[in-house]
């Protein structure tokens, strides 16, 4: 057993429940029968189990000794319930049958209610679940951990006019009595509890796509089913790729994609009843920006992943989640790249996903990627940047090293041998080695179980490069001497002409022999290493010389890299703006992306109020050139990332260079927008939008708020709060507060919508006063798990005086649901300051110079 107290003795071994469940929708109460088949491994006096915020009205074991009647007792602190039994009971098998009740709950996890309005203008409830990580455990009695797998037989009943939906398909449906009916739906396979899921409500169902012989369907609210075509015909491709990729056939008998009204996270896995948060599932291909789109994309193929990765084969424990949420952040973007490849899928995962576990990683309170998790708060925070970014990006690291037929091979192989059952990371890194003759397990145990990410140097030396490595992080420290196996590939041109290497960096450095002189070479060639790369002063004026050299995503990288050494120390602010200056004839739009945010933590972080004029005349003289060539209009052949570019060059010159011509302009395009009159490239409306909303005022607020209220689609909804979150000023701070209080603003959307309000220039701190002042009621509107997304706001708040008093409040207000959370932003928010003081001064003499 283990001494672990969260994790559940192993005497005895559920391996079918058959599951009844009856909610009321209108009382917000639920009451189930559960019926557990069990191995009874070792000699008994009771029944230890998960359950929290429910109560056990009757409970029996039938067993070789007869119908036992159990006696219930609760563990609140440990979410358990101990059924305990009359006399002693032998190894064999058994049955527990439990009469249970519960509440549907508002807070998003368990067995919940969420709420839409209508076509009619009607408020309709809906039943939900969401399990993972240990949830399942709130909506019925049972063996809630990974491992303790079983087969679930599921009844719903239900008034007859909703619809109600399951991990399988539906074998019966009787009616009972009262208006109700009860829904019986096939056996499941052999799966973990938190991938159970049912949901009940006023749902329309789509056509049927019968994709391969897997019915394929989007469940929506009432009045929203036309908006999922778009995810449908995503699903069909995503499901056929893969099936392929994988080599095994869908493990399920039919998928439901179903979007939720009110949902916590993008999107969760559930065998064949995969639900959404509407803005993930639901759109209109004819309004959507590319950005919109391609979400869509991402969540279904990522959901549809883990139904092989993670479903069918499944990690023993929580410290093992990186493993299911890594790769199916990695599939999601081969599935996307394959049904778009015009979209440069790996060029925007190198320039979001990676980038967003190097803020997290960089950080003295970084973790490592797997960790011995114990309690379920510890494993509710490992869905972080860690667990997807950073284990998404060594996995495309590793697989680019070893090659895609090896890595391709290798995971075929894992998923056949350990198909229902549940795995470690070594059984992975087992049928790759196998795959690629490669010891991938000694290459990867240092990105797995090491913290944080390396930092090359290279630089020339007789006979050709010598690159060295060293831990990278914001407040550098020379006395940590973390080494990694780097799986290294360099390329350049010297005067014998092109060369490219790639070989295993596992010392401190290494010499790299090439023929001639070197000119110029690229540290990350291809940008696919989870690694940042500095160079000597001559070498790295070469690559700004050579960028039409590189490739889309190496040019993505030395931008990138260069924001990070400044906020490092190592890399003055002034140099990175003469460096990003030779990127104002770049045409890829996430190429842009760093340069814009570049240019943006300039202006909010350093710049000061006296010296802003000077810095949007800098950030035009970097814009103009590429906003004029692709001005306002698309035309008829432009691509959709030209769109988007369009859209992203609109916005930085209406919010970075506050260029009048532009803000005026957007003002009329987005009137006319929100009066839903004239035809608007949707890129270019919400930049217009976002314009609009930065330099507004209380008319404007309130126009765009009300649009928000009366929204007709999920991403129309999303955007608008977007733009609500871009106005500066503390009336609109009170104004926006106080809808998230009077539940104006759905509880999903507060804690990010609030978190936002940080970042305003004029705003931000005054945003901070009052949040602080009214945390206890504001928090209170946000579901738990939210509140990460709150937390990390702070790091916008890099005024000393600001950041102290932040500093101060968390100090006396522990938050043990994201203690985590709390230390890393925190860390983050003073190496900020830090920065702060330390470039603003120099960065002022160089704009007025």
């Amino acid at each position: 057993m283990s001494d672990n107290p969260y994790r559940l003795p192993r005497s005895v071994i559920p391996t079918r429940y058959d599951l009844r469940v009856e909610p009321d929708l209108a009382a917000f109460t639920f009451a189930g029968n559960v019926k557990i088949v069990v191995d009874i491994e070792d000699a008994i006096s009771e029944i230890v189990m998960n359950g929290h915020q429910i109560e056990v009205a009757a409970a029996t074991l039938q067993c070789d000794q007869g119908l036992l009647t159990l006696a219930a007792t609760y563990d609140a602190d440990d979410q358990r319930v101990t059924l305990h039994l009359p006399k002693t009971v032998p190894p064999g098998d058994g049955v527990i049958d439990i009469e249970f009740t519960g509440i549907l709950n508002d807070e998003l996890v368990g067995f919940y209610r969420s709420s839409f309005t209508d076509v009619d203008g009607v408020e309709q409830v809906v039943a939900t679940t969401q399990f993972e990580a240990t949830d399942a455990r709130r909506a019925f009695p049972c063996f809630d951990e990974p491992d303790m797998k079983a087969v679930f037989g599921i009844t719903l009943v239900v008034p007859e006019h909703l619809t109600a939906v399951s991990n399988s398909g539906k074998v019966s449906r009787q009616p009972v009595g009262d208006g109700t009916v009860a829904i019986t739906f096939a056996d499941t396979m052999k799966m973990s509890t938190y991938l159970v899921a049912y949901v009940i409500g006023p749902f329309e169902i789509s056509r049927t796509v019968d994709v391969d012989g897997v019915p394929l369907q989007v469940v929506a609210p009432r009045g929203k089913g036309h908006l999922g075509e778009f995810a449908l015909d995503a699903g069909a491709f995503c499901l056929r790729y893969l099936r392929d990729y994988y080599g095994i056939p869908y493990p399920g008998d039919k998928v439901d994609m179903v979007a939720i009204p009110d949902f916590a996270f993008g999107a969760m896995e559930n065998l064949g009843c995969i639900t959404f948060r509407e803005s993930a599932l639901l759109i209109d291909p004819a309004v959507a920006t590319l950005n919109e789109m391609l979400r869509i994309v991402d969540v279904v193929a990522h959901e549809l992943a883990h139904m092989w990765f993670g479903d069918l084969v499944t990690m023993k424990w929580w410290d093992g989640i990186w493993l299911n949420e890594a790769f199916a952040t990695f599939m999601e973007m081969k599935c996307t790249n394959a049904m778009r490849p015009e979209w440069k899928r790996w060029l925007t995962f190198g320039a979001v996903e990676r980038p967003w576990a190097f803020g997290v990683d960089s950080l003295k309170s970084t973790r490592p990627v797997e960790f011995e998790v114990r309690s379920p708060e510890e494993a509710n925070e490992m869905f972080d940047a860690l667990t997807y970014g950073k284990g998404s990006s060594v996995l495309r690291m590793l697989e680019q090293f070893i090659g895609e037929e090896a890595f391709r091979e290798g995971v075929g192989n894992y998923l056949r041998k350990h198909a229902f059952d549940n795995t470690i990371t070594d059984d992975l890194w087992e049928g790759l080695n196998e795959a690629s003759g490669l010891a991938v397990g000694v290459i990867m145990d240092s990105w797995i179980h090491q913290h944080g990410y390396p930092r090359l140097h290279i630089e020339r030396a007789g006979g050709g490069l010598r690159i060295s490595q060293s831990r990278f992080l914001r407040a550098p420290d020379e006395s940590d001497a973390t080494l990694w196996q780097i799986p290294i590939v360099i390329r350049g041109e010297s005067s014998s002409g092109p060369f490219e290497d790639r070989f295993l960096l596992t010392g401190p450095d290494g010499l790299v022999a090439i023929d001639g002189d070197v000119e110029w070479a690229v540290g990350n060639a291809g940008g696919h290493g989870f690694y940042r790369a500095s160079y000597e002063p001559a070498l790295g004026a070469a690559l700004i010389d050579h960028l039409d050299s590189l490739s889309d995503l190496e040019r993505y990288c030395l931008a990138d890299d260069a924001w990070a050494f400044v906020e490092a120390g190592t890399l003055p602010a002034a140099e990175y703006l003469e460096l990003i200056a030779a990127y104002r004839n770049e045409s890829e739009p996430e190429v842009w992306r760093t340069v814009l945010q570049g240019l943006g933590s300039v202006r909010h972080h350093l710049v000061n109020d006296e010296d802003l004029p000077r810095f949007r005349e800098i950030a035009a003289e970097i814009l103009t050139g590429a906003f004029a060539r692709l001005g306002w209009e698309p035309a008829p052949d432009d691509s959709d990332l030209t769109k988007r570019l369009r859209g992203s060059l609109v916005s930085a010159m209406g919010r970075l260079a506050d260029d009048p011509d532009v803000i005026e302009r957007s003002k009329g395009l987005a009137s006319a927008w929100l009066n839903s009159s004239g035809t608007h490239d949707p890129d270019v409306a919400q930049a217009a939008l976002f314009t609009t909303a930065a330099h507004g005022d209380d008319q404007t607020f309130e126009r765009i708020f009300s649009a928000y209220r009366g929204a007709a689609n999920p991403q129309e909804e999303v955007k608008l709060l977007q733009a609500l979150s871009f106005f500066e000023g503390e009336g609109f701070v009170d104004r926006i507060l106080a809808a998230v209080e009077g539940g104006q603003i759905r509880t999903q959307d507060a804690s990010w919508v609030t978190a936002r309000l940080f970042n305003a220039r004029k705003s931000g701190a005054y945003a901070w006063q009052e949040v602080r002042k009214q945390w206890t009621s504001l928090s209170g509107k946000m579901p738990t798990m939210t509140i990460r997304r709150l937390i990390e706001g702070i790091t916008a708040l890099s005024d000393p005086k600001v950041a102290a008093d932040v500093t101060a409040f968390f100090a006396e207000t522990p938050i043990p649901l994201a203690a985590k959370t709390v230390e890393q932003n925190l860390e983050r928010l003073n190496a900020n300051v830090a920065m702060r003081e330390r470039e603003s001064g120099p960065l002022a003499e160089y704009l007025r110079s």
